[in-house]
């Protein structure tokens, strides 16, 4: 079993930037897969970026390339979502996932879920 809490999310002005954490409680995550994704209001749950064991390969929507960067640590148990440039239509419940799955596209099929945290861009 594998528990994520997020944290890092908050109000911020258009183009402005938020890091987003996620801790993971399971022994082997280096082997595992680390992902977010993002629910606006009305709208489905969309994939947004993912990183691969080791950190090697990372995948991104195609609306945040150049402005988010994921990361981890693998000592910390932690991934990292930085988000630069921030625009209102990034404005969703951010949630962390995980995956023993090695990705090669920027799709994900998570096994476990954090509980989410907001991000509201102001304009």
């Amino acid at each position: 079993q594998v528990q994520l809490v997020e944290s890092g999310g908050g109000l911020v002005q258009a183009g402005g930037s938020l890091r987003l954490s996620c801790a993971a409680s399971v022994r082997t995550f280096s082997r595992i897969t680390m992902g977010w994704f993002r629910q606006a209001p009305g709208k489905e749950r969309e994939f947004v970026a993912a990183i691969n064991w080791g950190g090697g390969n990372s995948y991104y929507l195609d609306s945040v390339k150049g402005r988010f960067t994921i990361s981890r640590d693998n000592a910390k148990n932690t991934v990292y979502l930085q988000m630069n440039s921030l625009k209102p239509e990034d404005t969703a419940v951010y949630y962390c996932a995980a995956t023993v799955r090695f990705i090669t596209t920027a799709t994900m099929t998570p096994d476990y879920w954090g509980q989410g945290t907001q991000v509201t861009v102001s304009s």
